[in-house]
């Protein structure tokens, strides 16, 4: 008697092979939807979180803190350095009352220590010192609050040992001070509306409700760091030769503007800007306050 045989023929495999590959196929995408969409949903959240923390900044001092890069008296300190100082404080230890938005936490004359480093706890005029700050205004562990240095090997002007709080996109490696890697994001970029002003023209930065210098040597650092063509860094908020038209259209409110003025998002307030997935300023995946 012939025993029979059972298996696969070649066509049975090949055809299972083909189902397989369709359904990768469709998944692969599916499932990458499913993470940008959840990136996205926690950027948007981590945004009204410190929007939240803003609005209490603002409730004990009365205004949102400044951006104007242009005023800092050693042009070593950018808006997104400010956000960071307004939340969490220079040193993270709380924001002081006394703070002239310098980039060494001190004051103009280097006289008078505002944010005293390193702190002593038994140095009575440093735990005087702590209990004149407010905040911090977020939750110090949660929050992803990176050192510039950390992040860039070349912060240009901008002080290197200054906080800046960053997305949730976690497109680099970090190494901390204790040798653990982390993901870091991009920078945010924090910009502060001039309520006196109601423009956004091209003829004098200084008289615009928005100003682009207010972080553009930090969206500079960033954007040299992707090794763009001319063509490519068009498209951001970093070309050096339409950076103020870039800006303003990129935060430009269509519903408020009409043909002989443009006007932008939140006139009255800030602006927060993130870089996205891809890791530029003004592109289609930027997530914002607006």
């Amino acid at each position: 008697m012939k025993r029979k045989e059972y298996g696969f023929t070649i066509l049975e495999i090949l055809t299972v092979m083909v189902v397989i590959a369709i359904l990768v196929g469709v998944l692969i995408p599916a499932l990458t939807m499913v993470q940008r969409i959840a990136k996205e949903t926690q950027q948007r959240a981590q945004l009204a979180t410190i929007e939240f923390a803003l609005e209490a900044f603002k409730g004990d001092y009365g205004d949102y803190p400044p951006s104007d890069f242009l005023n800092s008296a050693d042009l070593d300190y950018c808006g997104a350095q400010m956000l960071s100082e307004a939340l969490l404080g220079w040193d993270l230890m709380g924001f002081h009352p006394d703070s002239e938005w310098n980039g060494d936490g001190q004051d103009d004359d280097d006289n008078d220590e505002i944010y005293p480093y390193p702190l002593d706890q038994d140095n009575p005029d440093d735990i005087a010192n702590l209990k004149e700050r407010r905040g911090p205004y977020l939750e110090l562990a949660t929050t992803k609050v990176f050192q510039l240095d950390g992040l860039f090997t070349n912060t240009l002007q901008l002080k290197g040992d200054t906080y800046v709080l960053c997305d949730v996109f976690g497109i680099k490696k970090v190494r901390l001070s204790d040798g653990s890697i982390v993901r870091a994001g991009t920078p945010i970029l924090y910009y502060r509306a001039n309520t006196s002003k109601k423009v956004m023209n091209e003829t004098n930065w200084n008289e615009n409700i928005y100003n682009v210098y207010d972080n553009q040597i930090l969206v500079k650092i960033v954007t040299d760091k992707k090794n763009l063509t001319a063509q490519e860094e068009s498209l951001t908020l970093a070309d050096t030769s339409s950076s103020f038209r870039n800006f303003r259209d990129f935060i430009t409110d269509p519903k408020a503007t009409t043909p002989t003025m443009i006007w932008p998002y939140h006139p009255d307030s800030y602006i927060l800007i993130t870089a996205g997935d891809d890791g530029l300023y003004g592109t289609d995946d930027d997530i914002c306050n607006f």
